[in-house]
């Protein structure tokens, strides 16, 4: 029996046996010494047995509530509310809508108040004004855009151009990253909000880049797709990858890319999946721009594979997450497997899923501190100078409805 007097020589040891361990590829390069000892040992009655990590499907990963980052999107309701709202009225002919039709709309808006009392309590949005909804009817309550919501559509489209590079190169990257470089152009419009991309992006910016972007097949619904014309190699690079870049530049000693994995406070893993995820996180990173047509759905370089693009996609979304139903879109073009939502749950010191709001929402911790975004997207001075609209309207109410508390507590002190 071996006796080490102190951890020093233990440590000795360990690199000592790790010197002898054979790198034949990529998944010896994963290996723990337990686990090249117990190889040693089985090899000698079967010299085919090669080593593997632990299958996927037998790794089990009980779901945490995560208070902080529930309160993050606790935080945006009232903007996401407001928004839905005015793009409601937006997209009616001219900008207006009588006030009783959006009561009808209600439900679907998720309002829980009654329209006139929304309306009252967000002044900076529209202005009521009475007209015909057909000619000789009785005039009734409407709604338009206010002059200070049209400043703020005239900044939104300034900001837009401000950072059109910005936004090419997003699309760029959900092209390069699909299936034969083709996305349909349906589920990129479903999902321009939470890319931060203009409500006309595939009417003029796809054409105005014709040298990346090609819109083929049909207008029917569901038919055309946009497609990938010329691959540059600079939005080729994922958001690790660059950061590897920059971290080898800074310190001059060359850095491997990986994630940045760090479970929250608290949260604590069994054996098995500490095991797992230490071998699994020791593998060579796979960028979601390399071409894994041959890889096997089940192989852990799959996993890396697609634990890499949903890093990826939430990376360039604006808030940093998206809600679960949205990326399971996009299963065909991604090559994402039916049970992809267990990826979030699995690697929980990458992600986090959300069940606020009764949607399940896919969250990249790395870009939240408790409940702040940290990793700001350009495009977020959009949603800024709209939460400033509101927090103005919101004072004015506030204000309003002091003065009118305090002229009424004066009548009763005069009777």
């Amino acid at each position: 029996m071996i006796r080490f007097e102190n951890r020093k020589s233990l440590f000795s040891l360990c690199e000592w046996l790790q010197s002898l361990i054979p790198i034949p590829g990529m998944l010896s390069k994963t290996r723990t010494i337990s686990s090249y000892l117990h190889s040693r040992a089985t090899s000698h009655a079967n010299p085919e047995i090669h080593l593997e990590i632990k299958p996927i499907s037998s790794l089990k990963v009980v779901w945490r509530k995560d208070p902080k980052l529930d309160q993050a999107i606790e935080n945006d309701k009232p903007y996401k509310l407001c928004a839905r709202v005015v793009k409601e009225v937006l997209n009616e002919p001219g900008q207006k809508i009588p006030l009783r039709y959006l009561e009808k709309r209600r439900e679907r808006l998720r309002l829980r108040t009654k329209a006139t009392t929304f309306i009252g309590k967000n002044p900076g949005l529209f202005e009521v004004y009475y007209d015909r909804i057909k000619p000789k009817t009785e005039k009734v309550q409407f709604l338009r855009v206010s002059d200070r919501l049209r400043e703020f559509l005239e900044e939104e489209k300034r900001i837009n151009v401000e950072n059109e590079g910005l936004i090419v190169s997003k699309l760029c990257k959900l092209l390069m990253m699909a299936k034969n470089k083709v996305v349909s152009a349906d589920k990129l419009v479903d999902v321009k909000r939470e890319f931060g991309f203009p409500n006309d992006f595939m009417v003029n910016l796809v054409p105005k880049y014709s040298q990346y972007f090609r819109l083929v097949g049909g207008s029917s619904e569901g038919k055309s797709f946009l497609e990938l014309v010329d691959w540059n190699p600079e939005f080729a690079k994922s958001v690790i990858e660059r950061r590897a870049e920059e971290e080898s530049s800074l310190t001059g000693i060359r850095v491997r890319p990986n994630f940045d994995y760090k479970l929250p406070q608290g949260f604590v893993l069994n054996k098995a999946m500490r095991e797992w995820v230490r071998d699994w996180m020791e593998m060579d990173y796979m960028s979601p721009y390399e071409d894994v047509s041959k890889l096997d759905q089940a192989s852990p370089e799959m996993e890396k594979r697609t634990v890499g693009v949903f890093h990826e996609l939430l990376s360039l979304s604006l808030l940093k997450r998206m809600p679960v139903p949205i990326l399971g879109k996009f299963c065909d073009e991604y090559r994402f497997s039916n049970a992809f939502p267990n990826v979030f749950t699995r690697h929980s010191g990458l992600f986090y899923v959300s069940q606020k709001g009764g949607i399940k929402t896919a969250v990249l911790r790395e870009a939240y501190k408790d409940d702040q975004l940290i990793d700001r997207d350009p495009l977020l001075q959009i949603k800024d100078k709209f939460v400033e609209l509101l927090e103005e309207g919101w004072r004015e109410s506030t204000q309003q409805l002091r003065l009118q508390r305090e002229e009424v507590k004066g009548h009763g002190c005069e009777e």
